[in-house]
C-alpha cells in the first residue's frame, strides 16, 4: 500500500516531533503493509516549511529507515493549502507536488467547501496539474455531497482519512460518503507514533470492502489509484458520485 497524506518529516510541522518519532511512524506503516508514504508537511501561512529544504529531510529520514532496516520508503510531497497554493511558483508545486510531481494534495479552507476550492482545482489545472483533495469530511455541510461531486466533475480526487471509518462516532458518516462514490483513497493522516491517528490504512479497507457497492472498487482505491498518483500516470475511474 501507499500512504498518500502523513505528516513523518521530523520537526517541520505539527507531525513527528523528532527522527525517533518518524522512525516509529515507519515502523508502524511497515507492520500494516504500507510500503511507500507520501511526506506531507503543512504548506500554508501558519507554518514555516521550506519548501527547498523538503527533499533533503526525506533523504535523511529514508537514510535512517534504511539503516534500521524498517522497509517503507518515503516520498516527496505537501499538502498544500487551498489558501496558499497560488503563491507557489512552478518549481516549488513540483517540490511539494505528491511523488512525481503532478498531484497536489489540496488542502480546503477551513469551514464548509466552497467555490474558492473548485476555483484552486481549475487553477491548477491550468498550470498542469492534478488535485487530490485532502480529508473533505472535515468540512460538513448541507451541500457537501454535491460540492465534492462538482470537484470530481473538474477533475479531482478525494482522499479521506482511514481511521474516520474506524471510530464509532465518525463510522456511519464516512460510510455514507463512500458509498455515495464521494471517496477514491484512503490515507492516514498520521502526525506521531506516541498517538493520536496511526499510521495504518488496512482496517479501513476491510470496512470497504464489507459495503456492498464499494466492494468491486476497493482494490483499484487501494492500489491502483495511489500508484498512478505517486507516479504521475493518468487514472479512469471505476465508478461516478451517487449524487
Amino acid at each position: 500500500m501507499i500512504d498518500l497524506h502523513c505528516h513523518i518529516l521530523p520537526g517541520v510541522d505539527d507531525g513527528s516531533l523528532d527522527m525517533t518519532d518518524s522512525l516509529g511512524m515507519g515502523r508502524q506503516a511497515a507492520h500494516d503493509g504500507i510500503e511507500r508514504v507520501c511526506a506531507t508537511p503543512h504548506i500554508r501561512h501558519d507554518h514555516d516549511v521550506r519548501i527547498e529544504e523538503v527533499g533533503g529531510r526525506v533523504e535523511a529520514l529514508n537514510d535512517r529507515l534504511r539503516a534500521q532496516g524498517i522497509p517503507v520508503t518515503v516520498l516527496q510531497g505537501g499538502e498544500v493549502a487551498e489558501t496558499a497554493v497560488e503563491d507557489l511558483g512552478e518549481e516549488e508545486l513540483g517540490r511539494v507536488a505528491l511523488g512525481s510531481g503532478r498531484w497536489i494534495l489540496l488542502e480546503p479552507a477551513s469551514g464548509p467547501l466552497s467555490d474558492t476550492l473548485l476555483r484552486r482545482v481549475a487553477h491548477l489545472a491550468e498550470r498542469g496539474h492534478r488535485t487530490l483533495i485532502a480529508h473533505p469530511e472535515r468540512h460538513l455541510s448541507a451541500d457537501m455531497h454535491e460540492r465534492i461531486a462538482g470537484l470530481i466533475a473538474a477533475g479531482a480526487l478525494v482522499q479521506a482519512t482511514a481511521d474516520f471509518f474506524l471510530r464509532e462516532r465518525t463510522a456511519a458518516g464516512m460510510q455514507v460518503l463512500a458509498e455515495a462514490g464521494l471517496i477514491h483513497v484512503l490515507s492516514s493522516d498520521a502526525h506521531s507514533s506516541h498517538g493520536g491517528r496511526p499510521l495504518h490504512m488496512s482496517e479501513a479497507f476491510e470496512r470497504l470492502a464489507g459495503i456492498d457497492s464499494v466492494a468491486p472498487h476497493v482494490e483499484w482505491m487501494r492500489e491502483t489509484a495511489p500508484r498512478a498518483i505517486v507516479d504521475g500516470g493518468e487514472l479512469e475511474l471505476p465508478f461516478g458520485p451517487a449524487v
